[in-house]
């Protein structure tokens, strides 16, 4: 992992760094102009928020049927890292909202079950910190409800009523915005896996370091 953790450092510097500049190139949107450049942002940071859940529940299944530590460790690293990007869509979303739509925030099917996952996997942070234990099964019991709701939060826009756009606005973007759109979404996969990377390594040092104090107190 030493290895391979300094390269993606780099590279993922690195597209943070080029990023700006495609976005300040793209073109603005004819109805919302220079505000809607929070999409570039936006958008992404859901994307990596949903694959972090999408790691966090397929490691939990992992540990709550077969009491994998590392898998426990990949759960709990994931369920951060969601929290973290959840964090950067809830607060770019309505500095967005509030000049596309004239409020803040609207307690539509999207926004509201947006929050309630967030909410989620906090929960899941606290579980694990508090729940003493048998806290690790708990909190992948949580990490896999968490991945349930993902797919209502995606489609609430297709199913209820909601001021939110569409989901058939990113597949149908002109070249012109989806070159940097994707690129932005890359840029967000590539600190999602820095992330993780350093979060289970973190992980995996504490495990170590809590052996070590078991071994001395016997």
């Amino acid at each position: 992992m030493r290895k391979v953790f300094a390269p993606v450092c780099a590279v993922t510097g690195l597209m943070f760094v080029c990023a700006p500049f495609l976005i300040a190139r793209a073109p603005y949107e004819s109805t919302m102009g220079l505000v809607q450049k929070i999409f570039y942002f936006h958008v992404p940071s859901w994307f990596a928020m949903f694959t972090a859940i999408g790691i966090c529940g397929v490691a939990s299944l992992i540990h709550l049927f077969r009491t994998s530590a590392k898998a426990d460790r990949i759960s709990e690293a994931a369920a951060e890292i969601a929290v973290v990007f959840g964090m950067m869509g809830l607060v770019t979303g309505p500095l967005w909202g509030r000049k596309a739509w004239g409020v803040w925030w609207q307690w539509d099917a999207k926004l509201t079950i947006a929050l309630l996952l967030e909410m989620t996997f906090i929960s899941s942070v606290l579980v694990r910190k508090y729940g003493g234990p048998g806290s690790d099964k708990l909190a992948s019991a949580v990490g896999i409800f968490g991945l349930a709701v993902v797919p209502f939060v995606y489609e609430a826009v297709n199913i209820w009523r909601t001021i939110h756009p569409l989901t058939s606005v990113v597949p149908n973007l002109p070249a012109t915005m989806g070159l940097p759109f994707w690129f932005s979404v890359a840029a967000y996969m590539m600190l999602l896996l820095t992330f993780l990377m350093l979060r289970v390594n973190l992980g995996k040092r504490q495990a170590a370091l809590d052996e070590l104090y078991l071994a001395y107190e016997d």
